[in-house]
C-alpha cells in the first residue's frame, strides 16, 4: 500500500454561497455518499495562505505574538499570511510575510511541508516554507494595523520550541507544524534535502 493523498471528488448535486465575507466565504453543497444518499457539507472558502519558518545561525526560530480572536488568546507563531491573488506565487507571498511581518529577508528558501488546516470544514491549503540566511530588510519597516500593530518578535530556540509544543504551550497550527518538521527534516535526508522553494504545489497551482 501507497501512503498517499489523493484527489477525488465526488458528484455535487447543489451547491450555494449563503456567506461572503472579507476574505473567506461559506459554501453549502449537497454531495452524493458512496451508498447514494445525498448529505449537506458546509465548509469555509479559502484563498489559501503561506507561512515561514525562519530559521537563524543560532539555531533560533522567528516567532511573533499575535491576538487571534475567534480563540480569544494571544498565541506564538511563525510569520504567516494569505494568498492575496489568485495565482500567487507562493513563494513572493512567504517573502512578502516576512518582510512586513519582521523586517527580514532570508537567502536560501525551501519548502518544509504543505498542509490542510481543517479539511473537514474549510479547504484552506497552507504552503509552510524554511527560510535561512536571515538578515534585516532593507528600506522603511512596513506600516501595520489592527491585530498586527500589537506584535511582539522574539527568536527562540528550536529545542525551547520543541518542548513548548509537546507540553502544549503551543497551539497555532504552522508553528507547531514547522518546528516539528523542522525536527523530522533534520533527522532524516537533512534540510538541503527539502524541496526547492517554487516545487509545485497541486492545491494552489501558481506560475513560477
Amino acid at each position: 500500500m501507497t501512503i498517499k493523498d489523493t484527489p477525488e471528488e465526488w458528484e455535487v448535486r447543489a451547491s450555494e454561497t449563503p456567506f461572503v465575507g472579507n476574505k473567506t466565504s461559506v459554501r453549502a453543497e449537497d454531495v452524493v455518499m458512496p451508498g447514494g444518499s445525498v448529505a449537506r457539507r458546509d465548509y469555509q472558502v479559502h484563498p489559501g495562505s503561506v507561512a515561514v519558518l525562519a530559521l537563524d545561525d543560532e539555531d533560533r526560530v522567528l516567532v511573533i505574538r499575535q491576538y487571534r480572536h475567534p480563540v480569544r488568546h494571544k498565541l506564538w507563531e511563525i510569520p504567516a499570511g494569505l494568498l492575496d491573488v489568485p495565482g500567487e506565487n507562493p513563494l513572493h507571498a512567504a517573502q512578502r510575510e516576512l518582510y512586513e511581518e519582521a523586517h527580514v529577508k532570508a537567502e536560501d528558501w525551501r519548502v518544509l511541508t504543505d498542509v490542510y488546516t481543517t479539511p473537514g470544514g474549510c479547504d484552506e491549503a497552507v504552503r509552510v516554507f524554511l527560510a535561512r540566511g536571515l538578515s534585516e530588510a532593507d528600506g522603511r519597516r512596513f506600516e501595520v494595523e489592527d491585530e498586527e500593530a500589537d506584535l511582539e518578535l522574539a527568536r527562540v530556540p528550536v529545542a525551547d520550541l520543541v518542548r513548548g509544543v509537546l507540553a502544549g504551550e503551543l497551539h497555532n497550527n504552522c508553528l507547531v507544524v514547522g518546528v516539528l518538521s523542522l525536527v523530522a527534516a533534520r533527522n532524516g535526508a537533512g534540510l538541503d534535502a527539502l524541496r526547492p522553494a517554487e516545487a509545485p504545489w497541486p492545491a494552489r497551482p501558481f506560475e513560477v
